[in-house]
């Protein structure tokens, strides 16, 4: 049976209230009162429960669309602001004994190139993305206990930490790894690590299995109930996400609304971050042979609805979707977007080989050139880690943003991450924007003495200082 509360895989992710879910929103596509009644409670920005937001996603009625548009965008502004935090993915190794049909890496792949980086090279590419202007970092590394034991992504968290190059730092780690151990969620806790961000792929158990036949990854309970483990662990930012097109989209997206609410009954502290990938093209692997696949406005439905539905969480997207896409879905409700970014090991201290990348990236523009487009956009790229830092994460980091009250701390942050950009890494035309834009949204600050000590910081990093933060 259905419980919210339970640690079990198959009670608080139960197919049975998933397919009650469906069957209800589809039931009630074009019930107006109902939608509105469910768009009202929305407006107060505590979020919808997974059914009403099935609700919301089959409704078909082109008015009350279009207000879940303006809400999502509502929403996003009220908690997030302008502001876009950046990051990029760094691949340690692509050695991997599971058998992910969808994943080029699967262990039957026998002429993709493998690769695990050592320490040097991790430093190579480490101060690559560091000469970027990086702050912040997704570690990504296959599933396999001989060559990427959790001895080596330790090591490699403490290597990426060490690294300072001219005035480059990587500030925030966060770890995107195979399901684990309790033992081992604590052990990268006290490494210092970010978010622990894993993909559920899809919720639905018999696809799930089908498209996992072999290795650890196989277990849907076991990797279903990881992020519990984590929470035990320690890790109190913990980020969800499923890859669209895998299954049926509004199954995962329901399965995906429960887990987050399963974490909020339980540890009062939903997912720090929500990521919403689609599957690409990548070595062996067709999207084509994936007949779930869905598109481009489904997709930013689906964004809306999710920002709506939590609204209090961090969104992502990475450089899978194009240009245009990720224009659209930003004002809608994502608030963390990758640039520059490279899916393979090794790819950027080196030449990137195509037939090594875990998927095909469909936003090849450098990380400057994103955060110009972001600038010219009206957004504030933010290199912002801050609250990691200052123990800002869990329920402590959540009560802030829920009470509206996180701007005081991430505006004046990441007005003056941008400023470190601005100085060491920025083109002149993007330093011109980039000034423009420090002095209109300066004045947005809420807390006049926040604001400024901001403007006295903001001098002194002109200055040459560096890392300041609230």
């Amino acid at each position: 049976m259905y419980n919210v509360k339970s640690k079990i895989a198959s009670e608080f992710i139960n197919d049975a209230e998933i397919m009650a879910t469906l069957e209800y929103a589809a039931a009630n596509k074009s019930n107006r009162e109902l939608i509105d009644e469910i768009l009202a409670k929305a407006e107060l920005g505590k979020g919808v429960s997974h059914r009403e937001a099935a609700v919301l996603l089959d409704c078909d009625l082109p008015d009350e669309n279009e207000r879940m548009f303006t809400l999502a965008r509502k929403l996003k502004q009220k908690l997030y602001g302008n502001r876009i935090v950046m990051f990029a993915p760094l691949y340690l190794s692509n050695y991997c004994i599971n058998g992910c049909v969808y994943c080029p890496y699967h262990s039957k792949n026998h002429h993709i190139p493998r690769k695990k980086l050592t320490q040097e090279e991790i430093i190579r590419e480490v101060t690559a993305l560091q000469d970027m202007g990086h702050k912040r970092l997704a570690l990504e590394t296959g599933e396999d206990p001989v060559n990427n034991p959790i001895e080596y992504i330790l090591e490699s968290i403490k290597t990426i930490y060490s690294i300072k190059h001219k005035n480059g730092a990587i500030r925030r780690v966060n770890v995107n790894i195979a399901a684990t151990t309790v033992e081992n969620y604590r052990k990268l806790k006290d490494a210092g690590i970010g978010t622990y961000i894993l993909f559920q792929e899809t919720y639905n158990k018999e696809a799930y299995e089908k498209l996992h036949p072999y290795g650890p990854k196989s277990n849907y309970a076991y990797h279903t109930e990881a992020m519990d483990r984590a929470m035990e662990g320690g890790i109190d930012d913990v980020g969800c996400g499923v890859l669209f097109g895998l299954n049926l989209y509004r199954y995962d997206f329901v399965g995906l609304l429960m887990h987050a609410e399963h974490l909020e009954a339980v540890y009062n502290c939903g997912p720090h971050t929500i990521s919403v990938p689609r599957i690409r093209p990548a070595d062996d692997i067709d999207p084509e042979n994936f007949s779930n696949a869905i598109d481009d406005a489904t997709f930013e439905k689906l964004v809306a609805v999710l920002r709506i539905a939590v609204p209090y969480t961090g969104m992502i997207i990475s450089t899978r979707e194009s240009k245009s896409v990720r224009a659209r879905v930003l004002e809608l409700g994502i608030s963390q977007i990758s640039g520059g970014s490279r899916t393979s090991v090794g790819g950027y201290a080196e030449k990137e080989e195509e037939d090594s990348s875990q998927f095909e990236v469909n936003d090849t523009r450098t990380l400057d050139e994103v955060v110009n487009w972001l600038l010219e956009l009206g957004y504030i790229p933010s290199f912002c880690t801050a609250c990691y830092r200052a123990g800002r994460t869990g329920d402590r980091f959540m009560e802030l943003v829920k009470a509206g009250e996180i701007a005081n701390c991430c505006l004046p942050n990441a007005l003056m991450t941008l400023k470190e950009y601005l100085e060491d890494y920025a083109s002149e035309d993007t330093k011109r924007k980039g000034e423009a834009v420090i002095r209109r949204e300066l004045g947005n600050i809420p807390n006049p003495v926040v604001k400024e000590k901001a403007g006295e910081y903001l001098k002194e990093l002109h200055d040459g200082k560096r890392d300041f933060r609230f």
